[in-house]
């Protein structure tokens, strides 16, 4: 286990295969990219007590490997769950930064 792992997550996951080392590694989200692993926006904090963003740079580190498109952006201030509105204004740009990312992708059209 990384001493960053989310446990909560980990039991949710597993029950009580908690210890198979092998599903453990087989249900690793960054030991699962592929070539086919779809575009990915991913957001954290640096506040994130919940799940450290360490588990996002770990996926982003793999999508990047894979040669899969990827953008990551960690924000300094924020918990876990931080929601569409927020008033950091740093953290209320979210949703303008992934819109602009879909738009950049084709995925969302301004309408």
């Amino acid at each position: 286990d990384k001493p960053y792992t989310h446990q909560g997550s980990r039991k949710n996951l597993l029950g009580d295969k908690l210890n198979d080392a092998e599903l453990n590694e087989d249900l690793s989200c960054e030991k699962r990219v592929t070539a086919k692993t779809p575009p990915c926006f991913l957001l954290h904090t640096n506040g994130d007590t919940g799940v450290p963003p360490e588990n996002s740079i770990d996926f982003y580190l793999a999508l990047r490997k894979a040669k899969v498109p990827a953008e990551l952006h960690i924000i300094e201030k924020g918990q876990h769950g931080f929601g569409m509105s927020s008033k950091d204004p740093v953290l209320a740009t979210w949703p303008d930064r992934l819109a602009a990312w879909l738009g950049s992708r084709g995925i969302l059209k301004k309408g």
